[in-house]
Formats: structure tokens, C-alpha cells, sequence
């Protein structure tokens, strides 16, 4: 074990002076040349009335201004909107750290090239487990090839790379089986979410996965983290050389292996403080709406556009965009309310716990709730009760289900994961195709 995994987990005393979106996460169009089965923004075609580029010259500016040193761009495809470069352009020349998260289907040597040559920081592909069941998610034959092609591109140029996964019924047991693809890249972080029931993921509920697993699922990324690590002090390598495991904010919480997989390799111990939506992060979507953080639902959590209010003002004044820089304890509900950890976590991520029951304040995705209703005998699963309503960052709703707990759940019957998906969506592979959706 090394020194910096911890395992106290404290309550943040201490004020911000002023907030600040130390992580802003930008959608630049809708435009996508993939139709992702569990793509939460439905994205395909754009917006009838995306941001030009001299608008988003506009709201990079604004960005700069209220303080944002970390932009990451994502789409449908960034790389569709024909403003991107000089957005990357912008940032790069005011040493602002700027991203792109991509699925990666055209992003090949030649697009790699002009992301470097604008001054990319950073770029992170989706990769959504093996072969079969990225191309699955991914409702593209072929999707994963051509990510991998995407990170061999951009780590031939010498351009920092990751991978991020989202984590589901389709691939929770086949992490190890991935980590290989992972290792012949030139990746530094590999970062996993969970898969949450918004847009077309909402339309597949039997995808999602199962609240008591996300024991198993972490045990799992804490025991690859640790073995890699291991190998690397056997063999003298440095531990800054290791590949980052890392999980989102809707993965957790308050396990045996919170910290370390929180905590950056050879950095400070850090641990699940509560959502940072309109705190330290901020979200702006293609045709200029403004929330707190990208992926929180746009119909309850949007204050306003770009195109009619100040940015910096909204980001200083608005109480709906900043609803948690103040304590939340009181909208807490179910196991949640009576958590020893509520004063920390607040009930986890925002965005998971709204798009499954509509609201915030209960999350059965939680390592300590699964293995304290485990000593009860119980385990929750979700059943939806309804559907979402097919629009951009739509959501259904789901109510929690109290079961015996079964250790023996392998051998329980299970719905068809790999049934038929929609159709893909025909595109030219040319990033620069008007025509591509």
C-alpha cells in the first residue's frame, strides 16, 4: 500500500472567498458522426442556432474573465463546428489548459496534426469497454477501431491522452479485458464513469447498471490500480509513469478505496467532497444555455443563455447556477438523509441522482450504502416508471426496489443486453462534412 491513500474523510470547513469554474466543459455542436446508443445529449444533427465562431470568441472571453484555466470541448463532435481551432487558438495563447473529448471516428492523422498545431492541451477518447460492447454502445461497427486509431494519432504527436468509460451492465465485468487495448496506447489517465439514464441511455434502461454492483466494479478499477502500481515499483519504474485510474463523480463513495481511486498518482490524498456543479464547474451547451455543470439535465437546471445575459455575471449572481456553495442537507432524502457521510457528500452527483428519480438528495450508487444494506440483508435495484420524452438531456424517472441480497446474483435470470439497438446513423467520415450527422 502506498502512503498517500488515506482513508479519513473530513467536511470542507472553509469558504470560498469568490468561486471560480476551475473546470468548464463546452459543447460545441450538437453535430456528431456517430448516434451513440447511451448518448445522453441525443446528439446527431446540430441546433438550428448553435453558436457562430465570433459568438464563441465572445463566451471565450468571458471564460478567461471569470477565471476558467480549464476548458474541455465535446459535441457531438467538437471537431465538427468549424470554430474549433481558433477556440483551441484562444485558450492555447492565454495558457489556458484546453481539451477535447471526443468518440474519436474521424480524428486521424491529419486531424491530429491541425489539434496540435492550434495548441490542444490534452485530448480524451471514449472507449466503452472491448470490442463488441463499445460497438454496441457506440451504435457503430467499427467505433472502436477507430478510437484506438484516434489515440495512436494523437499520442504519436506527442499529445497527452486518456480514455474515459462509461461503466454498465454491458461492460462492468470486462474492465480487465480492456486494460490491455489501454496499455498499448500512450494514454496517462483512464477515467470511468458511470453510464446514467439520460437521453438514449434513458431509453435502455436494462443498461444500467444494477446500484449494488458498484462494489464489485470498484473493487475491480482499485485492484488494477494497485497491480499496475505494484508492477511498476518491482520493476523500477516510476510511480508518475503508472496509468491513473480515475472515477467520475457519479462513481463512489466513502469505500476502502475512495482515495485511492481519487487521489492522483504520488499527489495529495483527496476524496468525494459533493457536487461542484456551479462552484468550481460550469456548462455551457451548443446553442449558448448556461448550467452549472455538462452534464446535468438542461430543462431544470438551465439559468439562461449566452446570447442574453453576461456570463460573468451570471456565474457571480445567479443562486440557481451556484446551488451548491450552499449546504444541502434539508433536500436530502431515503438512505441518504440518515448517512453518517451527508454532511460531505451531500448525496453524491447531481446528475445521476436527478435523471433517475427526478430529483436530487438519494443515491443508491454508493459503496458504503451497498455494503451497509448488505449486513441488513438488502441490496436496491431501479425500476423505471417513466420514460423519457426523447429530447436532448431528457430524462424518465425510476423508484428504488428493496431486494434480498443474493451473493449468488450471477445466476439470476437477466434481461438481453445486446438486443437489437437502433440503426446507425450513415455519415461521411470527413470532419469537415456539412453534411455529416
Amino acid at each position: 500500500m502506498f502512503e498517500f491513500f488515506g482513508t479519513d474523510y473530513v467536511k470542507h470547513e472553509a469558504k470560498l472567498v469568490s468561486w471560480r469554474p476551475n473546470q468548464t466543459v463546452w459543447e460545441l455542436t450538437m453535430r456528431c458522426d456517430q448516434s451513440c446508443s447511451h448518448c445522453g445529449s441525443r446528439a446527431a444533427d446540430p441546433r438550428s442556432d448553435e453558436l457562430s465562431t465570433d459568438e464563441l470568441l465572445d463566451v471565450a472571453a468571458a471564460l478567461v474573465d471569470i477565471g476558467s484555466r480549464s476548458v474541455t470541448l465535446i459535441g457531438g463532435e467538437a471537431y465538427l463546428h468549424p470554430g474549433m481551432y481558433d477556440v483551441i487558438e484562444f485558450f492555447a495563447e492565454r495558457e489556458i489548459h484546453v481539451a477535447l473529448q471526443t468518440g474519436g471516428r474521424s480524428l486521424n492523422d491529419r486531424l491530429a496534426r491541425r489539434l496540435a498545431d492550434a495548441g490542444i492541451s490534452a485530448v480524451s477518447v471514449s472507449v466503452d469497454g472491448p470490442r463488441d460492447a463499445h460497438d454496441l454502445l457506440r451504435n457503430n461497427p467499427g467505433s472502436f477501431e477507430y478510437a484506438m486509431r484516434a489515440l495512436h494519432a494523437v499520442g504519436g504527436l506527442g499529445i497527452r491522452s486518456g480514455v474515459n468509460t462509461q461503466v454498465n451492465e454491458l461492460n462492468a465485468d470486462r474492465l480487465h479485458e480492456l486494460l490491455p487495448d489501454l496499455l498499448a496506447t500512450d494514454i496517462e489517465v483512464w477515467r470511468c464513469h458511470l453510464t446514467a439514464p439520460m437521453g438514449r441511455a434513458a431509453d435502455r434502461p436494462e443498461w444500467i447498471l444494477r446500484p449494488w454492483r458498484v462494489v464489485d466494479v470498484l473493487d475491480t478499477l482499485a485492484e488494477i490500480q494497485l497491480d499496475l502500481a505494484a508492477v511498476a515499483k518491482r520493476n523500477g519504474v516510476p510511480l508518475s509513469e503508472v496509468l491513473d485510474l480515475k472515477i467520475g463523480s457519479n462513481l463512489g463513495y466513502y469505500g476502502p478505496h475512495e482515495q485511492i481511486l481519487r487521489t492522483p498518482i504520488g499527489g495529495y490524498a483527496t476524496h468525494y467532497s459533493g457536487c461542484s456543479a456551479g462552484s468550481t464547474s460550469l456548462g455551457i451547451e451548443s446553442d449558448g444555455t448556461i448550467k452549472g455543470c455538462p452534464s446535468l439535465p438542461t430543462a431544470p437546471y438551465q439559468v439562461g443563455n449566452v446570447r442574453d445575459l453576461d456570463l460573468r455575471e451570471v456565474w457571480k449572481n445567479s443562486p440557481e447556477l451556484g446551488f451548491t456553495r450552499e449546504e444541502r442537507i434539508d433536500e436530502l432524502w431515503g438512505f441518504c438523509a440518515t448517512c453518517d457521510f451527508k454532511e460531505v457528500c451531500q448525496g453524491g452527483c447531481s446528475f445521476m441522482t436527478h435523471t433517475t428519480f427526478g430529483r436530487r438528495g438519494n443515491n443508491p450508487f454508493c459503496y458504503h450504502r451497498v455494503t451497509q444494506l448488505k449486513k441488513q440483508g438488502i441490496r436496491e435495484s431501479i425500476r423505471q416508471t417513466e420514460q423519457a420524452p426523447g429530447v436532448p438531456y431528457d430524462f424518465g424517472k425510476f423508484e428504488i426496489v428493496e431486494e434480498q441480497w443474493n451473493d449468488d446474483w450471477r445466476n439470476e435470470p437477466m434481461p438481453d443486453l445486446y438486443n437489437e439497438a437502433p440503426a446507425p446513423v450513415a455519415v461521411e467520415l470527413s470532419p469537415r462534412n456539412p453534411k455529416a450527422a
